[in-house]
């Protein structure tokens, strides 16, 4: 009697790619991955479907076959995550040969760096806080995208004036401000993790920069001149008075989006704020629960005083 044998998937490793990867054929949507994950630097599987406009499921698939052939890599510092968050979205990143394909194929060539070996050396705290980053980006363009009334203007089209002076820093959406403690004074810096504007159909533009807090660093410090979220806005609000977003990047305005872990902290940042400088309505706050619920554009934002606001 003949018996049938089941031919059963071959289960592939998670975290080293396969000696002999999956045959396929790089199509279009696969191409439009790469450049997602490109652009993001470091991003989840479920964000990349709900930017490619696929399924979960098969954007997965197509991920799992990017990633044993080498386009994209898996960062190996979230390996630690899996026993206890096993079903956690899975982080991608650019790899060497995602690097070259956009490079030959479409003239993006995403600098010279060696992208797998800094894969290989991102710890976790680095990537999720950048997850995080693209958390907010990826509801951002999703909650514009369902209005008629605004169109969101990417960081890369948010100078608009001495655009050459610009590109040439390092950081180009940098504020400085000089500040005094004490009879010292130094100048401290500031870099967003995100910059992005609002262009209302009532001709109204809205700038903004985003901070991700992770609640990894002090709200306040006894010593005013150590790292704290407090200098951060230190250094915001003297930028914000001497007009710095006016002279680097031309624009009329600018408010600063706080996203943080809970309720508690928004209150202590909130304190903070107002002892600095009452009622400022230079800063939101929001927590990234409030934000996953409500979406960035609606009212789940506060100002330092615990007054709620939205962006618009």
């Amino acid at each position: 009697m003949d018996v049938a044998v089941i031919q059963r998937p071959v289960r592939l490793p998670r975290f080293r790619r396969a000696p002999e990867p999956p045959v396929f054929r790089l199509t279009e949507d696969d191409v439009a991955i790469i450049r997602q994950v490109a652009r993001h630097r470091l991003i989840r599987s479920t964000d990349l479907a709900a930017l490619v406009g696929r399924s979960l499921h098969r954007t997965n698939d197509r991920l799992r076959l990017l990633f044993h052939a080498g386009y994209v890599d898996r960062p190996r510092a979230q390996l630690d995550r899996f026993p206890t968050e096993g079903t956690a979205p899975m982080v991608y990143a650019l790899a060497d040969r995602g690097a070259r394909l956009l490079c030959e194929r479409e003239g993006l060539c995403c600098g010279a760096g060696d992208w797998s070996y800094n894969n290989r050396r991102a710890g976790r705290p680095f990537i999720e806080h950048q997850v995080e980053i693209v958390n907010f980006q990826v509801a951002l363009e999703r909650a514009v995208a369902q209005r008629s009334d605004v169109r969101l203007i990417q960081m890369e089209d948010m100078i608009v004036a001495r655009r050459q002076q610009v590109r040439r820093r390092g950081a180009p959406f940098a504020l400085r401000a000089k500040l005094s403690h004490r009879g010292w004074v130094r100048e401290v810096s500031v870099v967003p993790d995100l910059v992005f504007g609002l262009q209302l159909t009532t001709g109204k533009r809205l700038n903004f920069m985003v901070e991700i807090d992770r609640g990894t660093m002090p709200v306040s410090r006894s010593d005013p001149d150590r790292t704290s979220f407090e200098q951060k806005m230190r250094v915001y609000l003297a930028a914000h008075s001497a007009k710095q977003h006016e002279r680097q990047f031309g624009w009329k305005n600018f408010r600063l989006l706080t996203v943080t872990t809970d309720q508690r902290r928004v209150q202590s940042m909130g304190e903070a704020l107002e002892v600095l400088r009452p009622a400022t309505p230079l800063f939101l706050f929001s927590t990234f629960g409030d934000l996953g619920a409500a979406g960035p554009l609606a009212s789940c934002w506060q100002y330092g005083n615990g007054r709620t606001a939205s962006m618009l």
